[in-house]
């Protein structure tokens, strides 16, 4: 494939990256530097495209692993235990949790959610930031049940290794 034609397949399939786009980030702005950085790495790393391939899949698979990593990176958040909500609460970095006490627990439980392999720990993440079961399949290209028992291993795990915030109260 030439530098022509795979430029033009870029340009071809622009439309879909945002939207596909636009279904990880909920966010037009963001859907927009998604698809950015998308179609300048696919520049960048044109020739490691296999030509006779699936092109489509190619580029869509450079923009999922691009959204896994920066949500890697940017997926800085405090969990407390609670009930209410599948027993936990988000509480956001920009939160302020006031008593010592409180702010050890945050620590205490954000330190094991790190250390949960990557396999539990990015689905895991992902729930609770609001993605549906079904958004983390396709992000993640894995069976919806194969989610949902990834995050029931990591919920059981933590309950497992945190017994004394089973029952916090806010």
């Amino acid at each position: 494939m030439s530098t022509i034609e795979f430029n033009e397949a870029l340009v071809g399939i622009q439309g879909n990256l945002f939207s596909f786009a636009q279904n990880f980030t909920k966010n037009r702005e963001d859907a927009r530097d998604l698809t950015q950085e998308t179609l300048l790495k696919a520049i960048n790393y044109r020739t490691y495209y296999t030509p006779n391939t699936n092109f489509k899949a190619w580029v869509f698979t450079i923009m999922r692993n691009i959204f896994i990593n920066q949500y890697r990176r940017n997926s800085k958040t405090r969990m407390i235990f609670d009930q209410g909500d599948e027993d936990f609460l988000m509480v956001s970095q920009r939160s302020n949790i006031g008593s010592p006490s409180e702010r050890l627990a945050v620590k205490e439980i954000t330190e094991k959610i790190e250390n949960l392999n990557e396999e539990l720990k990015v689905p895991f993440k992902m729930h609770f930031d609001g993605f549906k079961y079904k958004e983390i399949a396709d992000t993640m290209e894995l069976p919806i049940g194969t989610i949902k028992s990834r995050i029931f291993i990591a919920r059981k795990r933590l309950m497992d290794q945190l017994p004394d915030y089973q029952h916090l109260d806010n």
